[in-house]
């Protein structure tokens, strides 16, 4: 079953001058079909300005389609009466969590949602209680967000988020603003949702290696999907990811360095790891 499925979507930004008339239109998003099935986990890329973010802004609805159609579990964002079904099942995560947690109790923020969402108090309570075992933090449910680092800030953000019963969730670069700590915190998180809860993500991220964990990659280029594919398929094209102005895992790019130098290494690497078996095995056959 398909949870996102996006045809022909175009969206069109309103351009003003400097006395604030509206003077044209700049093409944000360029014919773009996608399609996600249920429990995929895929991450999107692209350079700013790319149209990574404005295309996920549409899936839950934030933003609606100048052309073309997209669709969420088969509801057509544009349907007013689907709209609240619609957030509820695809909640997004930004890249500051500060600007999406609103209370000054952990639990409190967590509950937000589904309050506004006319849930039960009992189903909150249980919804709570669910969403932060599953970010790993019943022990903070009475604690200040202010006080919490920025990997916690993040995953209280995702707790809420989850408390909405979701069937899909967007995050936004969320990491961008944290340390390795708080990075490598958040991506237990989504792997455990998507593997373990079933949970649909996509990920937008500027860091390769937690692209390189996604089940499929989606590249975006000038408001168009321009690469889509395995992480080792798309990361392979090392040459067409740097003229996209776009990185690779480092161990893939010490690889492609590694070949162009004439050691016969795999194209399609992604660790470390790997990179060491490809050279123990040249080794052994010297």
């Amino acid at each position: 079953m398909l949870m996102v499925e996006a045809r022909q979507v175009s969206y069109d930004y309103p351009v003003f001058d400097e006395e604030g008339n509206e003077t044209g239109k700049q093409r944000a998003v360029d014919c773009v079909d996608l399609y996600v099935k249920k429990g995929e986990f895929v991450a999107i890329l692209g350079h700013n300005g790319s149209g990574k973010s404005t295309l996920a802004r549409h899936i839950n609805a934030l933003f609606l389609p100048t052309e073309g159609t997209m669709l969420l579990e088969e509801m057509d964002t544009r349907d007013e009466d689907k709209i609240w079904d619609i957030r509820r099942k695809a909640g997004m995560v930004f890249q500051n969590p500060d600007n999406q947690i609103i209370a000054s109790i952990v639990e409190e923020d967590v509950a937000f949602g589904p309050e506004n969402l006319g849930f039960e108090p009992a189903h909150i309570r249980e919804n709570v209680d669910a969403a932060l075992s599953s970010v790993g933090l019943e022990k903070y449910r009475e604690a200040s967000p202010n006080r919490m680092s920025g990997g916690q800030k993040q995953r209280v953000a995702v707790a809420g988020i989850l408390a909405m019963e979701p069937d899909c969730i967007i995050l936004d670069e969320p990491t961008a603003m944290l340390d390795p700590s708080g990075r490598r915190e958040v991506m237990e998180t989504i792997s455990y949702l998507n593997k373990e809860k079933g949970i649909t993500i996509l990920y937008i991220t500027h860091h390769m290696d937690e692209a390189a964990k996604a089940d499929r990659i989606v590249v975006m280029d000038h408001g168009q999907v321009v690469m889509n594919g395995a992480p080792r398929q798309v990361f392979s094209q090392v040459e067409r990811m740097k003229e996209l102005g776009l990185d690779v895992p480092m161990a893939t790019d010490l690889a492609y360095s590694l070949r162009k130098g004439g050691l016969d290494i795999p194209i399609d690497v992604m660790t470390m790891e790997e990179v060491t078996d490809a050279l123990c095995r040249l080794k052994s056959r010297a």
